[in-house]
């Protein structure tokens, strides 16, 4: 579903990304662990178009996607959620959902605002609230809601635990492990390696750039080793 190949992204003269590969399947959930400033962003960025990658390629659904512009890209149903969530929050909650809407594509599940109250009950609670007025809980679930709107077969959180409250988090992951069984292709940047685990398949862990992890959380979890030195504070 999505391939990453040699990877090279810059900000400015910093080189961000050396050399960076990863995939994520139809139907599965693949983290990209690592601390701040370990790339995890820029890379979803490189992947949807917003930091131009310097080197290597970008493969979608069988197509090449990199120096595709960002709305070309998520045209083609690739759906992006960054970590501030970008929600019109002089919008209600109905507004925001209608215009993430895009047309059905075949083999890719549909979503309805039905179905989407029903993955999100919140939202239905709160479906004529200006986005404003809700919490930050709330406007991560209408950020992802959006998203999902538009009929992606792949889909990029960015740091979807941060800063909610447990409850939420929870929530969070049951709605990831739902799309999961509907078919979505799932890649998310994650610090919380609980929540990671509770909700991926396989799990990459970043450093200054570079992929120094590739395997399954079961592999993650039997060493120990591999957190301590690139995950602990």
């Amino acid at each position: 579903m999505l391939s990453v190949r040699s990877l090279s992204a810059y900000y400015g003269q910093a080189h961000i990304l050396s050399d960076l590969s990863l995939e994520a399947k139809a139907g599965e959930v693949v983290v990209l662990l690592g601390r701040n400033g370990a790339g995890k962003t820029t890379t979803l960025k490189s992947i949807m178009g917003l930091v131009p990658p310097a080197g290597g390629e970008v493969w979608y659904r069988g197509g090449r996607i990199d120096g595709l512009q960002p709305f070309q890209i998520a045209r083609l149903g690739l759906g992006y959620v960054p970590e501030d969530r970008r929600i019109f929050t002089d919008l209600t909650v109905l507004e925001n959902l209608e215009i993430g809407r895009q047309h059905e594509r075949l083999g890719v599940p549909s979503w309805s605002v039905g179905r989407l109250f029903e993955l999100f009950p919140n939202l239905a609670e709160t479906s004529g609230r200006p986005a404003a007025q809700m919490s930050g809980g709330e406007q991560q679930m209408l950020s992802i809601a959006r998203t999902l709107m538009g009929n992606p077969a792949c889909i990029l959180l960015d740091e979807p635990s941060e800063g909610l409250a447990p409850v939420i988090v929870d929530q969070m992951a049951v709605a990831i492990r739902r799309m999961k069984s509907d078919g979505l292709c799932v890649l998310l940047s994650e610090q919380n390696l609980h929540f990671a685990a509770a909700v991926a398949d396989r799990a990459y862990i970043i450093e200054k750039g570079r992929i120094r992890f590739d395997g399954t959380i079961a592999e993650l979890n039997a060493d120990g080793a591999v957190p301590g030195a690139f995950l602990a504070v």
